[in-house]
């Protein structure tokens, strides 16, 4: 089963100088981290900030050319977690039929944000996550985890930083 969740905000992970984006359930209950690149992070604030480019940039060239041929993206899962990495699929509709696309969940969540298109994570992802340390990305113990998933839980958006472009 999979839940709804929306960007809460994009932080840097203070170890790595790695983009850390932060998604949440809609009750807040919730927190998933994933690392990004920072291209990917870029192009997720700009949609954040409303920021529009003289020249259209990857995601938004992507979404004229859905719109131009009548492909409608659903929604976006985020669906698994092996080895540290995040796998996503995008459910698109195009002429009646039904498809979905294997993406990095960074790309999927930057073109989700710009067709307004719901954002899912599945239960096991979000167990998973749980597993993973915000500085070296690798699984620790239990008590380790808790302690990250209740600072994740209780952050505030007005803690992440902005981006500047």
């Amino acid at each position: 089963m999979s839940i709804r969740m929306k960007v809460f905000g994009l932080t840097i992970d203070p170890l790595t100088n790695s983009p850390i984006l932060i998604l949440k359930d809609l009750e807040g209950e919730k927190t998933v981290p994933i690392w990004i690149g920072l291209l990917e992070a870029t192009a997720i604030a700009s949609e954040l900030e409303n920021i529009k480019f003289s020249r259209p940039m990857t995601h938004d060239l992507m979404k004229n050319l859905m719109d131009q041929l009548g492909v409608k993206l659903v929604k976006i899962e985020i669906c698994d977690l092996r080895d540290n990495t995040f796998f996503a699929l995008m459910y698109m509709v195009s002429q009646g039929k039904e498809f979905s696309i294997d993406a990095r969940p960074s790309d999927a969540i930057a073109l989700a944000l710009r067709a307004e298109a719901p954002i899912d994570v599945d239960e096991t992802v979000i167990q998973k996550s749980k597993e993973i340390d915000l500085g070296a990305k690798e699984e620790i113990q239990t008590d380790e985890s808790k302690k990250w998933t209740e600072i994740l839980e209780s952050l505030n958006p007005e803690d992440f930083g902005k981006y500047k472009m």
